[in-house]
């Protein structure tokens, strides 16, 4: 018996998985997050190199492994270089976390998909076959249809309503609250809350599900930073579709939203009459991607 495993890296945890010869699933294994950009490279390649052997134990002494396919947040080039220092694990491929949510939109065939969670990125797999990645530029560059850019919105536009500069809205309560510094807190006491927060990039994708909420119940200034943050991203993965596949029927692609944000209902409803791709909420778990990928390998 021969056997192929999957791993989905982020940056909360590791999911891994053991398959046999006929892709079905025989072992599991969950560990902490293994981005190294969060982690610590040294810490990442522990955690991986730790789940793997984790994962195989219970197949007792040197089980053949034939396949083993990584897709992980973090630095391209440091996985390539830590995959290639994983020995008995048989043949070993890394590539982005995006390649799962790929294969669940598109089943293997050309189309794309449109990721919003904490970060965004689209991913597209052309007609040659070729993966391809667009967005996912961090936190700091913009990642527009993700928890942190809208949580980013709420904030910018809640402290031009305690400026005075713009008109109360439900909003400025919802900020205040999520810092909890009271309700005498003014717009330079909740900047340097954010400024000085040991993990400010958490904090302020925390907020997004509040402003997906108010968005939901009508607020008008809440939808339409909604609608502008994954407004942009809609319009990074049409710049997408009609580079890949000029002069191809946009509503003929396969097209799917992965992940909280993009899935939303809110969300989901102010895209559909907007995006002339025919957008299809992915509902498997990204390590059924992986583990269609690995499992197909030659």
């Amino acid at each position: 018996m021969t056997y192929r495993i999957g791993v989905d890296g982020g940056g909360t945890k590791t999911e891994c998985i053991l398959i046999d010869e006929t892709g079905a699933v025989v072992g599991r294994h969950l560990a902490p997050g293994c981005n190294p950009n969060v982690a610590g490279p040294e810490q990442a390649r522990l955690t991986v190199s730790d789940a793997l052997c984790r994962l195989i134990a219970p197949l007792g002494p040197a089980p053949v492994v034939t396949h083993t396919h990584i897709y992980a947040a973090g630095n391209r080039a440091w996985w390539r270089e830590t995959g290639a220092t994983l020995a008995g694990f048989g043949r070993v491929f890394t590539a982005d976390d995006s390649h799962p949510v790929l294969e669940l939109a598109t089943h293997g065939r050309p189309g794309l998909v449109l990721h919003g969670g904490t970060g965004s990125f689209v991913a597209a797999r052309a007609p040659d076959g070729t993966v391809h990645y667009a967005g996912g530029i961090g936190w700091r560059f913009g990642d527009p249809g993700s928890g942190y850019d809208l949580g980013r919105r709420a904030i910018g536009r809640a402290l031009l309503e305690f400026q005075g500069w713009a008109p109360p809205s439900r909003l400025g309560p919802v900020v205040r609250d999520h810092t909890q510094l009271g309700d005498a807190a003014d717009a330079a006491a909740i900047t340097r809350f954010f400024y000085q927060h040991a993990e400010p990039n958490r904090q302020i994708a925390g907020l997004a599900p509040a402003l997906l909420r108010l968005a939901s119940e009508g607020d008008h200034t809440a939808h339409q930073l909604v609608l502008d943050s994954v407004g942009e991203l809609l319009a990074l993965a049409l710049q997408v579709a009609a580079k890949l596949f000029p002069g191809t029927a946009l509503d003929t692609l396969p097209a799917g939203l992965s992940g909280p944000i993009v899935t939303h209902e809110i969300v989901r409803t102010a895209l559909a009459p907007r995006s002339p791709l025919p957008l299809v909420p992915v509902t498997e778990a990204p390590i059924e991607g992986v583990r269609r990928l690995v499992a197909r390998a030659p």
